[in-house]
């Protein structure tokens, strides 16, 4: 934040009672293609970091895993094959169509039972203390207002014993590296989008949002801050993207 009042919408200060209707609006006008966008941005990449994900977080048969920001679904769905009939996946989102479109797709995929859509504020989540044995939220802590309530919020629903994983774009390791995703970032990827899908707004916000989001060693010291145990990162292509994991005591 830059101050009590103000915080980053990419590279903008807005008001911090207006950032939650900024990052709505954006994602409201991509919900359909998202994942498609997605593919477009990581060229394809994001679908290896979110096995690597899922691979990390231990989830198995009869367990409750919250799915937060979790969107579409895409990640939900594998959820809900690894924890069986006897689990339960939440699929929480801040965003209705978001919502919408994974709810959609999951009556083609899997039982409408195994997977619950929930529209929630991961600032403050609706469920019960000690609710879940594994918390997800993939690209999505950098899109909050207030990351510290947002942890405060998951580390209380968490099981004793429950981990937090978060996956997100992160700093590059190298002056090379940074140097080859800023243009590629800035120069290339809003042209792509506009050619491909008709849509510069979501990639332009994404790009200056990762800037400004905290690097891997800040993230884990907020995590630590915050009451979670073992945490420990893993840097994936280089960095550009990382996926933090902690326990609750």
């Amino acid at each position: 934040m830059t101050n009590n009042d103000t915080t980053h919408f990419g590279f903008q200060s807005v008001d911090t009672q207006d950032k939650e209707q900024h990052v709505a609006d954006v994602f409201e006008s991509v919900a359909t293609e998202y994942d498609m966008m997605n593919d477009v941005m990581t060229g394809g990449l994001h679908r290896l970091w979110k096995r690597f994900t899922i691979e990390l977080s231990g989830a198995r048969q009869g367990q409750c895993v919250l799915d937060l920001a979790g969107g579409t679904g895409d990640l939900s769905h594998r959820f809900a094959r690894l924890v069986g009939p006897k689990g339960n996946v939440v699929l929480a989102d801040i965003n209705g169509p978001m919502l919408q479109v994974g709810r959609r797709r999951s009556q083609s995929s899997v039982k409408d039972s195994e997977i619950s859509f929930i529209q929630a504020n991961a600032e403050n989540l609706p469920f019960a203390s000690n609710s879940f044995d594994c918390i997800v939220i993939s690209f999505g802590l950098r899109d909050v207002t207030n990351k510290q309530k947002t942890l405060d919020s998951m580390l209380r629903v968490l099981k004793p014993g429950g981990r937090l994983l978060v996956l997100e774009f992160s700093k590059p390791e190298g002056k090379w590296l940074n140097k080859i995703v800023d243009a590629y970032s800035f120069k290339v990827l809003p042209k792509l989008g506009q050619f491909m899908v008709g849509e510069e707004d979501y990639f332009r916000y994404t790009t200056e949002s990762i800037r400004v989001h905290p690097d891997q060693k800040t993230i884990a010291r907020m995590m630590k801050k915050t009451g979670f145990t073992i945490v420990q990162y893993h840097n994936l292509s280089g960095g550009i993207v990382a996926v933090h994991r902690g326990y609750k005591a």
